[in-house]
Protein backbone atom coordinates (compact mmCIF):
# COMPACT_ATOMS: atom_id res chain seq x y z
CA UNK A 1 0.00 0.00 0.00
CA UNK A 2 1.77 2.88 -1.29
CA UNK A 3 0.92 6.40 0.15
CA UNK A 4 -0.13 7.96 -3.55
CA UNK A 5 -2.84 4.90 -3.99
CA UNK A 6 -6.49 5.55 -3.78
CA UNK A 7 -7.10 2.72 -1.21
CA UNK A 8 -4.56 4.60 0.88
CA UNK A 9 -6.20 8.04 0.93
CA UNK A 10 -9.52 6.68 0.67
CA UNK A 11 -10.15 3.49 2.76
CA UNK A 12 -6.93 3.06 4.87
CA UNK A 13 -6.13 6.45 6.60
CA UNK A 14 -9.62 7.52 6.89
CA UNK A 15 -10.85 4.08 8.94
CA UNK A 16 -7.65 4.47 11.11
CA UNK A 17 -8.12 8.01 12.30
CA UNK A 18 -12.15 7.43 12.84
CA UNK A 19 -11.21 4.31 14.87
CA UNK A 20 -8.21 6.23 16.42
CA UNK A 21 -10.58 9.42 17.50
CA UNK A 22 -13.21 6.54 18.89
CA UNK A 23 -10.75 4.88 21.22
CA UNK A 24 -8.99 8.03 21.95
CA UNK A 25 -11.99 9.40 23.85
CA UNK A 26 -13.65 6.12 25.31
CA UNK A 27 -10.39 3.84 25.33
CA UNK A 28 -7.26 3.61 27.83
CA UNK A 29 -4.38 5.15 26.37
CA UNK A 30 -2.58 1.48 25.59
CA UNK A 31 -5.30 1.15 23.53
CA UNK A 32 -5.31 3.80 21.55
CA UNK A 33 -1.56 2.95 20.93
CA UNK A 34 -2.05 -0.54 20.24
CA UNK A 35 -4.61 0.32 17.46
CA UNK A 36 -1.72 2.26 15.87
CA UNK A 37 0.41 -0.76 16.27
CA UNK A 38 -1.97 -2.68 14.48
CA UNK A 39 -2.90 -0.45 11.84
CA UNK A 40 0.61 -0.01 11.13
CA UNK A 41 1.86 -3.91 10.92
CA UNK A 42 -1.79 -4.72 8.80
CA UNK A 43 0.11 -1.33 6.36
CA UNK A 44 3.26 -3.03 6.56
CA UNK A 45 2.01 -7.01 5.45
CA UNK A 46 -0.04 -5.40 2.49
CA UNK A 47 2.91 -6.05 0.17
CA UNK A 48 3.96 -9.26 1.98
CA UNK A 49 2.11 -10.79 4.66
CA UNK A 50 5.34 -13.19 4.91
CA UNK A 51 8.09 -10.24 6.30
CA UNK A 52 5.32 -9.48 9.31
CA UNK A 53 7.26 -12.46 10.95
CA UNK A 54 10.35 -11.16 10.34
CA UNK A 55 9.82 -7.66 11.73
CA UNK A 56 7.97 -8.68 14.50
CA UNK A 57 11.00 -11.18 15.82
CA UNK A 58 12.83 -8.12 15.74
CA UNK A 59 11.07 -5.92 17.57
CA UNK A 60 11.17 -8.71 20.34
CA UNK A 61 14.19 -9.43 20.29
CA UNK A 62 15.65 -5.87 20.40
CA UNK A 63 12.69 -4.67 22.91
CA UNK A 64 13.72 -7.87 25.49
CA UNK A 65 17.86 -7.07 24.83
CA UNK A 66 17.66 -3.49 25.20
CA UNK A 67 15.67 -4.09 28.35
CA UNK A 68 18.86 -6.13 29.67
CA UNK A 69 21.33 -3.86 28.71
CA UNK A 70 19.84 -0.86 30.30
CA UNK A 71 19.98 -2.49 33.78
CA UNK A 72 23.29 -4.89 33.01
CA UNK A 73 25.31 -2.74 30.43
CA UNK A 74 27.42 -6.43 29.74
CA UNK A 75 29.11 -4.94 26.49
CA UNK A 76 29.39 -8.69 24.53
CA UNK A 77 25.45 -8.63 24.63
CA UNK A 78 25.83 -5.05 22.69
CA UNK A 79 28.09 -6.64 19.90
CA UNK A 80 26.19 -9.82 19.74
CA UNK A 81 22.81 -7.40 19.26
CA UNK A 82 24.63 -5.51 16.85
CA UNK A 83 25.70 -8.57 15.24
CA UNK A 84 22.25 -10.12 14.91
CA UNK A 85 21.17 -7.41 13.44
CA UNK A 86 23.40 -6.34 11.21
CA UNK A 87 24.03 -9.73 9.79
CA UNK A 88 19.82 -10.05 9.50
CA UNK A 89 20.37 -6.88 7.00
CA UNK A 90 23.92 -8.58 5.53
CA UNK A 91 21.71 -11.50 4.57
CA UNK A 92 18.59 -10.21 3.65
CA UNK A 93 20.01 -6.75 1.43
CA UNK A 94 23.98 -8.26 0.43
CA UNK A 95 24.10 -11.32 0.26
CA UNK A 96 23.19 -12.09 -3.24
CA UNK A 97 25.79 -9.12 -4.03
CA UNK A 98 28.38 -11.01 -1.96
CA UNK A 99 28.21 -14.51 -3.71
CA UNK A 100 28.03 -12.82 -7.29
CA UNK A 101 31.38 -11.16 -6.34
CA UNK A 102 32.74 -14.29 -5.17
CA UNK A 103 31.77 -15.55 -7.78
CA UNK A 104 33.47 -13.43 -9.69
CA UNK A 105 36.52 -13.57 -8.17
CA UNK A 106 36.92 -17.47 -7.80
CA UNK A 107 35.34 -18.23 -10.81
CA UNK A 108 33.02 -20.53 -8.41
CA UNK A 109 29.22 -20.62 -9.60
CA UNK A 110 27.22 -20.47 -6.33
CA UNK A 111 23.49 -19.99 -7.03
CA UNK A 112 22.53 -17.38 -4.40
CA UNK A 113 19.07 -18.38 -2.50
CA UNK A 114 16.24 -16.34 -4.65
CA UNK A 115 15.75 -13.53 -1.52
CA UNK A 116 13.09 -10.96 -1.73
CA UNK A 117 14.43 -7.56 0.13
CA UNK A 118 11.90 -6.88 2.98
CA UNK A 119 10.53 -3.80 2.73
CA UNK A 120 11.76 -0.81 5.35
CA UNK A 121 14.72 -3.25 7.14
CA UNK A 122 17.62 -0.57 6.30
CA UNK A 123 15.68 1.41 8.28
CA UNK A 124 14.41 -0.03 10.90
CA UNK A 125 18.14 -1.93 11.46
CA UNK A 126 19.92 1.31 12.04
CA UNK A 127 16.89 2.43 14.45
CA UNK A 128 16.90 -0.25 16.57
CA UNK A 129 20.67 -0.44 16.56
CA UNK A 130 20.80 3.15 18.06
CA UNK A 131 18.16 2.33 20.81
CA UNK A 132 20.99 -0.95 21.43
CA UNK A 133 23.54 1.76 22.16
CA UNK A 134 21.79 4.17 23.81
CA UNK A 135 20.20 1.27 26.02
CA UNK A 136 23.66 0.14 26.95
CA UNK A 137 25.03 4.03 27.50
CA UNK A 138 22.60 4.08 30.20
CA UNK A 139 20.76 6.83 28.18
CA UNK A 140 16.77 5.43 27.58
CA UNK A 141 14.36 4.74 29.98
CA UNK A 142 11.87 1.60 29.24
CA UNK A 143 8.17 1.85 28.31
CA UNK A 144 6.30 -0.94 28.13
CA UNK A 145 6.33 -3.26 24.55
CA UNK A 146 3.44 -1.67 22.91
CA UNK A 147 5.20 1.73 22.96
CA UNK A 148 8.33 0.14 21.41
CA UNK A 149 6.48 -1.30 19.00
CA UNK A 150 4.97 1.57 17.57
CA UNK A 151 8.40 3.42 17.63
CA UNK A 152 9.72 0.83 15.62
CA UNK A 153 6.54 0.03 12.92
CA UNK A 154 4.94 3.57 12.97
CA UNK A 155 3.30 3.29 9.34
CA UNK A 156 4.03 7.29 8.21
CA UNK A 157 8.05 6.54 8.94
CA UNK A 158 8.06 2.81 8.65
CA UNK A 159 9.02 2.45 5.18
CA UNK A 160 11.34 4.98 3.81
CA UNK A 161 12.05 7.26 7.25
CA UNK A 162 12.83 9.40 8.85
CA UNK A 163 15.24 7.01 10.77
CA UNK A 164 13.55 8.36 14.30
CA UNK A 165 15.32 8.48 18.28
CA UNK A 166 13.69 6.91 20.75
CA UNK A 167 14.37 9.22 23.51
CA UNK A 168 12.65 11.96 20.95
CA UNK A 169 9.39 9.64 20.24
CA UNK A 170 8.93 7.69 23.24
CA UNK A 171 7.65 10.70 25.16
CA UNK A 172 5.44 11.61 22.81
CA UNK A 173 3.92 8.28 22.44
CA UNK A 174 2.74 7.65 26.08
CA UNK A 175 1.56 11.19 26.48
CA UNK A 176 -2.37 10.27 26.11
CA UNK A 177 -2.37 14.57 26.13
CA UNK A 178 -0.47 14.69 22.77
CA UNK A 179 -1.58 11.35 20.73
CA UNK A 180 -5.29 12.45 19.81
CA UNK A 181 -6.71 14.07 17.62
CA UNK A 182 -6.83 17.72 17.42
CA UNK A 183 -8.07 19.77 14.65
CA UNK A 184 -5.59 21.95 13.80
CA UNK A 185 -3.03 19.06 14.22
CA UNK A 186 -5.46 17.45 11.19
CA UNK A 187 -5.84 20.35 9.30
CA UNK A 188 -1.82 21.08 9.08
CA UNK A 189 -1.50 17.43 8.73
CA UNK A 190 -3.87 16.83 5.87
CA UNK A 191 -2.60 19.89 4.06
CA UNK A 192 0.88 18.81 4.34
CA UNK A 193 0.20 15.51 2.65
CA UNK A 194 -1.20 17.26 -0.04
CA UNK A 195 1.38 18.88 -0.80
CA UNK A 196 3.66 16.03 -0.54
CA UNK A 197 1.13 14.10 -2.65
CA UNK A 198 1.54 16.76 -5.41
CA UNK A 199 5.06 16.72 -5.34
CA UNK A 200 5.45 13.41 -5.99
CA UNK A 201 2.13 12.85 -8.90
CA UNK A 202 2.99 16.06 -10.65
CA UNK A 203 6.70 16.31 -10.03
CA UNK A 204 8.36 13.45 -10.11
CA UNK A 205 6.26 10.86 -11.98
CA UNK A 206 6.35 13.00 -14.52
CA UNK A 207 10.09 13.95 -14.35
CA UNK A 208 10.76 10.28 -14.18
CA UNK A 209 9.03 10.00 -18.08
CA UNK A 210 12.22 12.20 -19.37
CA UNK A 211 15.06 10.59 -16.65
CA UNK A 212 13.77 6.96 -16.83
CA UNK A 213 14.57 6.36 -20.85
CA UNK A 214 17.54 8.02 -21.05
CA UNK A 215 19.25 5.65 -18.09
CA UNK A 216 17.69 2.87 -19.79
CA UNK A 217 19.78 3.80 -23.10
CA UNK A 218 22.90 4.32 -20.87
CA UNK A 219 22.46 0.73 -18.87
CA UNK A 220 22.20 -0.72 -22.63
CA UNK A 221 25.59 0.80 -23.49
CA UNK A 222 24.00 3.01 -26.39
CA UNK A 223 25.89 6.47 -27.12
CA UNK A 224 24.08 9.15 -25.77
CA UNK A 225 24.61 13.01 -27.04
CA UNK A 226 25.66 15.48 -24.75
CA UNK A 227 22.29 16.76 -24.19
CA UNK A 228 20.50 13.71 -23.80
CA UNK A 229 22.68 12.69 -21.14
CA UNK A 230 22.52 16.15 -19.37
CA UNK A 231 18.68 16.03 -19.77
CA UNK A 232 18.33 12.39 -18.60
CA UNK A 233 20.77 13.38 -15.41
CA UNK A 234 18.88 16.42 -14.52
CA UNK A 235 15.51 14.99 -14.44
CA UNK A 236 16.46 12.04 -12.04
CA UNK A 237 18.34 14.82 -10.25
CA UNK A 238 14.71 17.10 -10.02
CA UNK A 239 12.63 13.03 -9.88
CA UNK A 240 14.80 12.01 -6.82
CA UNK A 241 14.34 15.65 -5.00
CA UNK A 242 10.32 15.95 -5.65
CA UNK A 243 10.00 12.32 -5.10
CA UNK A 244 12.04 12.11 -1.39
CA UNK A 245 10.92 15.70 -0.58
CA UNK A 246 7.01 14.32 -1.31
CA UNK A 247 7.31 11.61 0.82
CA UNK A 248 9.27 13.49 3.44
CA UNK A 249 5.92 15.52 3.45
CA UNK A 250 3.63 13.31 3.48
CA UNK A 251 4.84 11.11 6.49
CA UNK A 252 5.01 14.42 8.80
CA UNK A 253 1.62 15.33 7.88
CA UNK A 254 0.18 11.93 8.33
CA UNK A 255 2.00 11.93 11.70
CA UNK A 256 0.41 15.37 12.12
CA UNK A 257 -2.66 14.20 12.35
CA UNK A 258 -2.26 11.97 15.15
CA UNK A 259 -0.81 14.67 17.09
CA UNK A 260 3.36 13.06 16.44
CA UNK A 261 5.78 15.29 15.27
CA UNK A 262 8.86 13.35 13.14
CA UNK A 263 12.58 14.94 13.12
CA UNK A 264 12.92 17.09 10.62
CA UNK A 265 14.91 14.99 7.54
CA UNK A 266 14.73 17.24 4.04
CA UNK A 267 15.45 20.66 4.14
CA UNK A 268 15.61 22.16 0.55
CA UNK A 269 19.45 20.68 -0.34
CA UNK A 270 19.67 22.33 -3.79
CA UNK A 271 19.90 24.94 -2.20
CA UNK A 272 22.98 24.34 -0.40
CA UNK A 273 26.32 26.37 -1.18
CA UNK A 274 28.63 22.94 -0.25
CA UNK A 275 28.57 19.62 -0.19
CA UNK A 276 28.86 19.71 3.75
CA UNK A 277 25.64 21.61 3.37
CA UNK A 278 23.90 19.25 1.06
CA UNK A 279 24.68 16.64 3.78
CA UNK A 280 23.28 18.69 6.52
CA UNK A 281 20.05 19.33 4.38
CA UNK A 282 19.26 15.59 2.47
CA UNK A 283 18.44 12.80 4.39
CA UNK A 284 19.26 14.79 7.59
CA UNK A 285 18.61 12.08 10.36
CA UNK A 286 20.09 9.79 7.75
CA UNK A 287 23.30 12.29 8.09
CA UNK A 288 22.88 12.46 11.73
CA UNK A 289 22.84 8.56 12.22
CA UNK A 290 26.43 8.49 10.28
CA UNK A 291 27.92 11.21 12.15
CA UNK A 292 26.91 9.88 15.64
CA UNK A 293 27.30 6.71 14.85
CA UNK A 294 30.11 5.81 12.93
CA UNK A 295 32.04 9.00 12.14
CA UNK A 296 33.10 9.94 15.60
CA UNK A 297 33.01 6.39 17.53
CA UNK A 298 35.92 6.32 14.35
CA UNK A 299 37.77 9.44 15.70
CA UNK A 300 35.66 11.60 13.65
CA UNK A 301 38.41 14.74 13.93
CA UNK A 302 40.08 14.07 16.91
CA UNK A 303 42.78 12.29 15.58
CA UNK A 304 44.82 14.59 12.97
CA UNK A 305 43.42 15.66 9.67
CA UNK A 306 44.70 12.59 7.54
CA UNK A 307 42.51 10.46 9.88
CA UNK A 308 39.39 12.62 9.81
CA UNK A 309 39.46 12.29 5.90
CA UNK A 310 39.75 8.29 6.23
CA UNK A 311 36.91 8.58 8.73
CA UNK A 312 34.84 10.79 6.34
CA UNK A 313 35.69 8.15 3.33
CA UNK A 314 34.22 5.25 5.91
CA UNK A 315 31.00 6.87 6.79
CA UNK A 316 30.21 7.77 3.39
CA UNK A 317 31.22 4.46 1.90
CA UNK A 318 28.65 2.77 4.21
CA UNK A 319 26.34 5.92 3.55
CA UNK A 320 26.23 4.61 -0.05
CA UNK A 321 26.35 1.21 0.39
CA UNK A 322 23.04 1.22 2.62
CA UNK A 323 21.46 2.51 -0.06
CA UNK A 324 21.68 -0.97 -2.17
CA UNK A 325 23.90 -3.52 -2.86
CA UNK A 326 25.78 -2.83 -5.91
CA UNK A 327 29.01 -1.30 -6.35
CA UNK A 328 27.24 1.85 -8.44
CA UNK A 329 25.89 2.66 -4.61
CA UNK A 330 29.69 1.96 -3.13
CA UNK A 331 31.03 4.19 -5.84
CA UNK A 332 28.47 7.04 -5.13
CA UNK A 333 28.96 6.88 -1.35
CA UNK A 334 33.35 6.97 -2.00
CA UNK A 335 32.52 10.03 -4.41
CA UNK A 336 30.65 12.05 -1.89
CA UNK A 337 33.26 10.96 0.56
CA UNK A 338 35.90 12.90 -1.69
CA UNK A 339 33.61 15.58 -2.24
CA UNK A 340 33.50 16.13 1.33
CA UNK A 341 36.99 15.72 2.18
CA UNK A 342 37.85 18.52 -0.73
CA UNK A 343 35.65 20.69 1.00
CA UNK A 344 36.75 20.49 4.51
CA UNK A 345 40.24 20.77 2.91
CA UNK A 346 39.04 24.36 1.21
CA UNK A 347 37.38 25.45 4.10
CA UNK A 348 40.00 24.70 5.76
CA UNK A 349 43.15 26.11 3.50
CA UNK A 350 41.17 28.96 1.79
CA UNK A 351 38.39 29.94 4.03
CA UNK A 352 39.84 29.85 6.96
CA UNK A 353 42.74 32.91 5.60
CA UNK A 354 40.68 34.38 3.05
CA UNK A 355 37.16 34.43 4.26
CA UNK A 356 36.60 37.56 5.56
CA UNK A 357 37.65 38.73 1.70
CA UNK A 358 34.47 36.95 -0.02
CA UNK A 359 32.22 36.78 3.18
CA UNK A 360 29.10 38.15 1.81
CA UNK A 361 29.97 38.27 -1.45
CA UNK A 362 26.69 37.17 -3.52
CA UNK A 363 28.77 35.87 -6.22
CA UNK A 364 30.57 33.90 -4.55
CA UNK A 365 27.26 32.09 -3.10
CA UNK A 366 25.41 32.09 -6.14
CA UNK A 367 28.86 30.81 -7.36
CA UNK A 368 29.07 27.99 -4.46
CA UNK A 369 25.48 27.17 -5.17
CA UNK A 370 26.08 26.24 -8.70
CA UNK A 371 29.08 24.53 -8.31
CA UNK A 372 27.55 21.90 -5.56
CA UNK A 373 24.66 21.40 -7.61
CA UNK A 374 26.79 20.44 -10.59
CA UNK A 375 28.67 18.41 -8.27
CA UNK A 376 25.49 16.71 -7.15
CA UNK A 377 23.95 16.17 -10.20
CA UNK A 378 27.01 14.19 -11.86
CA UNK A 379 27.15 11.76 -8.34
CA UNK A 380 23.72 11.12 -9.09
CA UNK A 381 24.55 9.24 -12.31
CA UNK A 382 26.35 6.86 -10.10
CA UNK A 383 23.28 6.30 -7.75
CA UNK A 384 20.86 5.75 -10.77
CA UNK A 385 22.79 3.69 -13.31
CA UNK A 386 21.95 -0.16 -12.74
CA UNK A 387 25.45 -0.73 -14.68
CA UNK A 388 29.44 0.70 -14.69
CA UNK A 389 28.22 0.34 -18.54
CA UNK A 390 25.79 2.64 -18.01
CA UNK A 391 27.94 5.05 -15.67
CA UNK A 392 30.92 5.07 -18.61
CA UNK A 393 27.54 5.99 -20.92
CA UNK A 394 26.08 8.73 -19.32
CA UNK A 395 29.78 10.17 -18.47
CA UNK A 396 30.88 10.17 -22.17
CA UNK A 397 27.65 12.14 -23.08
CA UNK A 398 28.13 14.94 -20.55
CA UNK A 399 31.41 15.39 -21.83
CA UNK A 400 30.17 15.55 -24.78
CA UNK A 401 32.36 12.34 -26.25
CA UNK A 402 29.68 11.31 -28.05
CA UNK A 403 29.17 14.69 -29.94
CA UNK A 404 26.44 17.37 -29.22
CA UNK A 405 23.67 17.32 -31.34
CA UNK A 406 21.39 20.45 -32.01
CA UNK A 407 17.48 20.51 -33.56
CA UNK A 408 17.57 20.16 -37.41
CA UNK A 409 14.91 23.23 -37.92
CA UNK A 410 18.30 24.98 -36.62
CA UNK A 411 20.50 24.43 -38.79
CA UNK A 412 19.92 27.31 -41.48
CA UNK A 413 20.68 29.86 -38.90
CA UNK A 414 23.33 28.10 -36.74
CA UNK A 415 25.28 26.26 -39.57
CA UNK A 416 28.14 28.36 -39.05
CA UNK A 417 29.03 26.59 -35.59
CA UNK A 418 30.02 23.52 -38.31
CA UNK A 419 32.67 25.72 -39.70
CA UNK A 420 34.47 27.14 -36.82
CA UNK A 421 35.77 23.92 -35.23
CA UNK A 422 35.03 20.67 -36.98
CA UNK A 423 36.67 18.60 -34.36
CA UNK A 424 33.67 19.75 -32.04
CA UNK A 425 31.57 17.03 -33.17
CA UNK A 426 28.20 19.14 -33.55
CA UNK A 427 25.39 17.86 -35.71
CA UNK A 428 22.03 18.97 -36.39
CA UNK A 429 20.69 15.50 -36.55
CA UNK A 430 17.93 16.33 -33.75
CA UNK A 431 17.84 16.38 -30.45
CA UNK A 432 16.35 14.33 -26.89
CA UNK A 433 16.53 10.81 -29.18
CA UNK A 434 15.00 9.25 -25.97
CA UNK A 435 12.43 11.73 -24.91
CA UNK A 436 9.31 11.76 -26.65
CA UNK A 437 8.17 15.53 -25.65
CA UNK A 438 11.76 16.88 -25.26
CA UNK A 439 9.85 20.39 -25.77
CA UNK A 440 7.23 19.49 -22.74
CA UNK A 441 10.63 18.01 -20.38
CA UNK A 442 12.02 21.45 -21.26
CA UNK A 443 9.20 23.48 -19.66
CA UNK A 444 9.21 20.89 -16.73
CA UNK A 445 12.29 21.01 -15.81
CA UNK A 446 13.02 24.73 -16.06
CA UNK A 447 9.20 25.10 -13.75
CA UNK A 448 11.08 22.36 -11.82
CA UNK A 449 13.98 24.16 -11.02
CA UNK A 450 12.17 27.47 -10.27
CA UNK A 451 11.06 25.34 -7.63
CA UNK A 452 13.49 23.51 -5.68
CA UNK A 453 15.88 26.94 -6.21
CA UNK A 454 13.33 30.02 -5.15
CA UNK A 455 10.23 28.75 -3.30
CA UNK A 456 9.76 28.21 0.21
CA UNK A 457 9.97 24.37 1.19
CA UNK A 458 6.74 23.16 3.46
CA UNK A 459 8.08 23.43 6.91
CA UNK A 460 8.75 27.24 5.81
CA UNK A 461 5.40 27.36 4.41
CA UNK A 462 3.91 26.26 7.20
CA UNK A 463 6.40 27.85 10.23
CA UNK A 464 3.22 28.90 11.87
CA UNK A 465 2.54 25.19 13.12
CA UNK A 466 5.58 23.32 14.07
CA UNK A 467 6.12 20.71 11.75
CA UNK A 468 8.94 18.89 12.75
CA UNK A 469 11.19 18.19 15.77
CA UNK A 470 14.42 20.46 15.68
CA UNK A 471 13.40 22.71 12.59
CA UNK A 472 13.79 26.12 14.40
CA UNK A 473 17.66 25.29 13.86
CA UNK A 474 16.56 25.90 10.13
CA UNK A 475 14.14 28.40 10.04
CA UNK A 476 16.41 30.80 12.02
CA UNK A 477 19.22 30.36 9.64
CA UNK A 478 17.38 30.73 6.26
CA UNK A 479 17.48 33.59 4.40
CA UNK A 480 13.37 33.21 3.50
CA UNK A 481 11.14 34.83 6.23
CA UNK A 482 7.34 33.68 4.66
CA UNK A 483 5.43 35.61 6.75
CA UNK A 484 2.57 36.58 4.45
CA UNK A 485 2.19 33.48 2.48
CA UNK A 486 2.82 31.23 5.47
CA UNK A 487 -0.04 29.12 6.20
CA UNK A 488 -3.08 30.10 7.80
CA UNK A 489 -6.21 28.82 9.27
CA UNK A 490 -8.58 30.85 7.03
CA UNK A 491 -10.97 30.50 4.12
CA UNK A 492 -8.62 31.19 0.97
CA UNK A 493 -5.58 28.69 2.10
CA UNK A 494 -8.17 25.78 2.50
CA UNK A 495 -9.28 26.90 -1.14
CA UNK A 496 -5.96 27.17 -2.63
CA UNK A 497 -4.76 23.94 -0.69
CA UNK A 498 -8.44 22.07 -1.80
CA UNK A 499 -7.25 22.97 -5.32
CA UNK A 500 -3.26 21.30 -4.96
CA UNK A 501 -5.40 18.48 -3.54
CA UNK A 502 -7.77 18.02 -6.12
CA UNK A 503 -4.68 18.14 -8.91
CA UNK A 504 -2.78 15.80 -6.95
CA UNK A 505 -5.25 13.00 -6.53
CA UNK A 506 -6.09 13.71 -10.32
CA UNK A 507 -2.79 12.74 -11.33
CA UNK A 508 -2.48 9.42 -9.33
CA UNK A 509 -2.93 7.73 -12.82
CA UNK A 510 -1.21 4.56 -11.40
CA UNK A 511 0.19 3.72 -8.05
CA UNK A 512 4.22 4.40 -8.65
CA UNK A 513 6.89 3.28 -5.77
CA UNK A 514 9.01 5.71 -4.01
CA UNK A 515 12.50 5.72 -4.88
CA UNK A 516 13.70 5.26 -1.29
CA UNK A 517 11.46 2.37 -0.96
CA UNK A 518 13.96 -0.05 -2.36
CA UNK A 519 16.47 0.96 0.40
Amino acid sequence: MLFNSYIFIFIFFPAVLIVFQILSLWAPHRFVIGWLVGSSLFFYGWWNPNYLLLILTSVIFNFTLGGFLAKKRIKVYLIWGMIVNIGSLIYFKYYGFLISNVNFLSGLNITPPDIVLPLAISFFTFQQVAYLVDAYQGITRQYGFVYYCLFVTFFPQLIAGPIVQYNKMLPQFIDYKVVRLKVRNLSVGISVFMVGLFKKTVFADHLAFYANPVFTAADKGISLSFFDSWVGAVAYTLQLYFDFSGYSDMAIGLSQAFGITLPINFYSPYKASSIIEFWRRWHITLSDFLKDRIYIPLGGNRRGLVMQHVNILITMLIGGIWHGSGWTFLLWGGVHGLFLSINHLWRYIFVARFGNIVAGSRLYYRGSQWITFTLVIVAWVLFRAQTITGIKSMYAGMLGLNGISLPVGAESCLSFIKGINPGLGISFSGMFRFICTPHEAMVLIFIALIVVWFCPNSIELFKTHPLALDQDQFLSSQEFCIQRIAWQPTVIYSLVLSFVAAVAIMFIQQESDFLYFQF
